[in-house]
Parts: structure tokens; C-alpha cells; sequence
């Protein structure tokens, strides 16, 4: 039975007895190193050696070209120290602290994401500093990257608690701070404000909290910065980002055009960043400001927060089930297959491909799910009739289903040949003849490929159950013409 916490305290107790006391211990040796105004550079790389690990680490980042443009070899931390500033190692050792705490435990995609969230907020806090502030810029970043502190602590190490809150936020009407108040017995505000006085981070990042501290131009520039990296997930263009920008122009004193300017590059240097120190799977999950690169990422998260709906499959089964005993229409037949497929099982792409060209080709019918309309032009295979040369030839053959990407199909990886990866990508995917009677319509293909998430057995199911219905439908449609 795994550990289980509830409350505020139970779970600052949990968080600190955890893996993190290593990051707790850093934060607070360079937060006590800030509040000493004679700070040496000694004493910051004492603390630093402490840990082989993380002084090379260190160094990587100091030597790279993002901090060290003039690529001056720096072999010891105190020379890094002496040629990159105090400040800037003391940011550097931080975050490269949080990374390796969070990231190195094959982590779930709430904490990337919101780690992602996090860097990018940082970026952007301390840009807009430097229009403000004349120092202080390297506390800002920091202030903005623990922000949520509490909750990556939480996605990092809450265990079996983690993915029970992470299934039940999953669901399309789930009251995101309801269910965190049910199954932790507070609030992620209140984590993060209780881990941040508990590890003694400082005064600016438990200040940025509060709305009432905002005329502070530190505390400002920290809340402009996390509110930044939270909108951009919405879109560059979204209302929210709108009222922002305005903000930010009256706040820094420049125009509304390089307002937004100023947000789009510090967007494009929180990924350098986040590659810098290591992580460059979190610079995949900044909002890019490249226009493809948008609209890919607004498919990705689209498909990320794409959940089975028992519900509305349920329906789309019964409706195929009356086509069966009834005349159906093949457009409505195929509208409740994929459908079903996509908005009830959750699967993210759907290809239902058809015999064409007197049998001899398969082609695009229809499609379901973002990124799917280039096919209705571009997939057209050449029928194998030995079932050989492809998967989709191999599957009419056989006339099973099949779930390409497990053990058992390994022997089949063969048939997913160039042509179909350049088409379809790598991954898993689910595979089945479409009958009708002892008919040969065409294949159905169905895959997760915009978010990465694995297939689950009750997809399979789901996927093989409404394939055998269409196939019913299709039959009794034919018998009837």
C-alpha cells in the first residue's frame, strides 16, 4: 500500500521526507548566500562542490555558447563564477537542481508540462525586469521558475495519489480546484506557498502570490511572467494574451507592437534555455512562435486533452447496431464509426482507407482527428495481393485485427515499411480489415500520435468492436441494395 497524505501539512511533511530535500537544501544555501551582501564567490562554490554531480552539470551550462558566447574554456567554479557573475551560477546551479530532481524519474506529462510552464515563465519575468529594475533580473527568474513549486513537488513525487488526481482532471467536466481540494486535502496555491516558506525560497516568490503585491515592479514583472507562460498555451492571439500585452506596454513604457515582440523572443529563448540546461524535451512544450510549429502544438495539446467518452460510444454503438437491423446510409454509417472511434474511444487519429481502382489500390475514404485532412488527398497504397509487402495489404489477408507496436507484433515491424512511416510516424497504432460479410471493403487504422500516449486494452476493444459493427452495417446495406 502506497503512502497517502491529506492536508497541508501532511503533505509539506511527505514533500520534504521525499527525494526533493537535495533541491530544498540548494535553494536555501543560495537563497541565504543572496542575503548576504558580502557573499563570496568561495562560499558559493563551496556550496557547489558539495555535490559532484551538480558542479558539472554547472559548468556544462557556464561553458555553453547561450552564457559563454566567447567560448573561454572554464574548467573550475570559480573561475565560472568570476567570468559569468554570481548571479547568473546561482541561477544556473538552481535550475539545473530542479531538473535533475523532477526529470531524471521517467516523469509524468503534467510535469513536463508544467515545468515547460515554468522555464518559460522565468524567461519572460526576467525581460520584462530589465525594463524596470536595475538588478535583481536573476531573482525574478527564479521567483517565476518556483512559482509552482508545490505542485511540481506534487507531480513529482505524490505516487499513486499523483495519477488518481491526474485521471480524475482527465475528465471533461471535472472542476480542476475541486478535485485537488478532494484528493489532497488543499489547494496547490497553498502548496506552493507552504513549500516555498518551508524551504526558505524568499520573500519575492511567496509575494508574487498575491495580487495586492503588485505594485511592487519585482512582484509585477514575476506575476506578468507566469501569467505570460500560462496564456501562451491558449495561443499567441487569445484574448488573454491581448490584455497582457497592453499590460506589459503600460508597465515597461513601450508600444503594444514591441510589447508583443519583446513576449515572442523571450518565448524562443526559454527553449534555448531549457536545451541548455539539459532538458530539451521541455523546450518542445514552450509554445513556439513559428506559425507551423503553432498550429502543431495547439494539435498536440487539442489531442493531449482528448479522453474516452463512455457515454457517447455508447451511443455511436447503439446507432450502428439500429443501421445493422435497419437500411442505413453509408455517411451516416461512417460518421458513427469514426466518431465513436475518436470522440467515445479517445483514439486521436482515425483512417478508414477503401479498394480502389478496381481493387488494386487502398485510398483515403475518411478521416477523424488533427492533422488527418492531408491524407483524404496524399495516402494511396498499392493492394499486395500476397500480403507481404505492407501491413495493410498483410491485415485484408488475415483478416484480423492486429495492435502494431506490442511484443506480439514485433515480428510484423517489417511491413510497416518507409512509405507508410513517412505517412503515418513511428508509434503504436491499432489495425483492422473492414468486412462486410465475406466482402473486402478496405482497412481502418487508428493511432495516439499527436500527444505520444500508449494505447490502452479497452481502445483495442473498443476499436475492434466498432470495426465488426460498420462491417455488419456495410453488409446489410449491401444485401438490401
Amino acid at each position: 500500500m502506497s503512502e497517502t497524505s491529506y492536508g497541508l501539512q501532511s503533505w509539506i511533511d511527505r514533500l520534504n521526507q521525499s527525494e526533493l530535500p537535495a533541491l530544498a537544501a540548494v535553494a536555501q544555501d543560495l537563497q541565504r548566500l543572496t542575503q548576504q551582501e558580502h557573499a563570496s564567490v568561495q562560499q558559493l562554490a563551496d556550496v557547489l562542490l558539495r555535490d559532484a554531480a551538480l558542479t558539472s552539470k554547472v559548468l556544462r551550462v557556464g561553458n555553453s555558447s547561450y552564457y559563454n558566447p566567447s567560448q573561454e574554456t572554464i574548467k573550475t567554479i570559480s573561475r565560472a563564477i568570476v567570468m559569468i557573475g554570481f548571479e547568473n551560477i546561482r541561477l544556473i546551479s538552481l535550475s539545473v537542481s530542479l531538473i535533475d530532481s523532477l526529470l531524471d524519474r521517467a516523469p509524468r506529462q503534467q510535469l513536463q508540462e508544467l515545468l515547460a510552464r515554468s522555464f518559460h515563465a522565468a524567461v519572460q519575468a526576467r525581460n520584462i525586469a530589465g525594463y524596470v529594475l536595475t538588478k535583481h533580473e536573476e531573482e525574478v527568474f527564479i521567483a517565476a521558475l518556483l512559482h509552482e513549486v508545490g505542485e511540481l513537488a506534487f507531480w513529482g513525487c505524490g505516487g499513486e495519489q499523483a495519477d488518481e488526481l491526474g485521471e480524475a482532471l482527465a475528465a471533461s467536466d471535472t472542476d480542476h480546484d475541486q478535485a485537488v481540494e478532494r484528493l489532497l486535502g488543499t489547494s496547490f496555491r497553498q502548496l506552493n506557498l507552504g513549500l516555498i516558506k518551508s524551504w526558505n525560497i524568499g520573500e519575492l516568490a511567496s509575494f508574487a502570490h498575491s495580487s495586492a503585491n503588485l505594485r511592487d515592479s519585482a512582484v509585477h514583472s514575476v506575476s506578468l511572467g507566469v501569467r505570460i507562460g500560462a496564456a501562451a498555451l491558449n495561443g499567441w492571439g487569445c484574448p488573454e494574451m491581448e490584455s497582457l500585452v497592453k499590460e506589459l506596454a503600460e508597465f515597461s513604457g513601450i508600444s503594444e507592437a514591441d510589447a508583443m515582440q519583446q513576449i515572442l523572443a523571450s518565448a524562443d529563448e526559454a527553449v534555448n534555455v531549457a536545451t541548455t540546461f539539459g532538458a530539451s524535451r521541455l523546450g518542445k512544450l514552450i509554445p513556439s512562435t513559428d506559425p507551423e510549429q503553432v498550429q502543431l502544438q495547439r494539435a498536440q495539446r487539442a489531442a493531449s486533452h482528448l479522453q474516452p467518452n463512455l457515454l457517447l460510444m455508447q451511443q455511436a454503438m447503439q446507432d450502428l447496431g439500429i443501421m445493422a437491423a435497419s437500411r442505413g446510409d453509408v455517411g451516416l454509417i461512417l460518421d458513427a464509426l469514426l466518431k465513436g472511434l475518436h470522440e467515445g474511444a479517445g483514439l486521436e487519429r482515425i483512417l478508414l482507407t477503401v479498394l480502389a481502382d478496381q481493387q488494386t489500390t487502398f485510398r483515403a475514404k475518411c478521416v477523424a482527428g488533427e492533422h488527418t485532412q492531408p491524407w483524404l488527398e496524399g495516402f494511396v497504397l498499392p493492394v499486395d495481393s500476397s500480403g507481404q509487402a505492407d501491413i495493410f495489404s498483410y491485415v485484408l489477408r488475415q483478416r484480423q485485427p492486429l495492435w502494431m507496436g506490442v511484443p506480439a507484433s514485433y515480428k510484423l515491424d517489417e511491413l510497416v515499411n518507409l512509405p507508410l512511416r513517412q505517412q503515418l510516424g513511428k508509434g503504436m497504432f491499432f489495425i483492422a480489415p473492414l468486412m462486410a460479410g465475406t466482402r473486402e471493403i478496405g482497412v481502418l487504422y487508428a493511432d495516439n500520435r499527436m500527444s505520444g500516449r500508449a494505447l490502452k486494452h479497452e481502445q483495442f476493444v473498443a476499436f475492434q468492436r466498432f470495426t465488426q459493427l460498420a462491417g455488419r452495417c456495410l453488409d446489410a446495406l449491401g444485401r438490401r441494395s
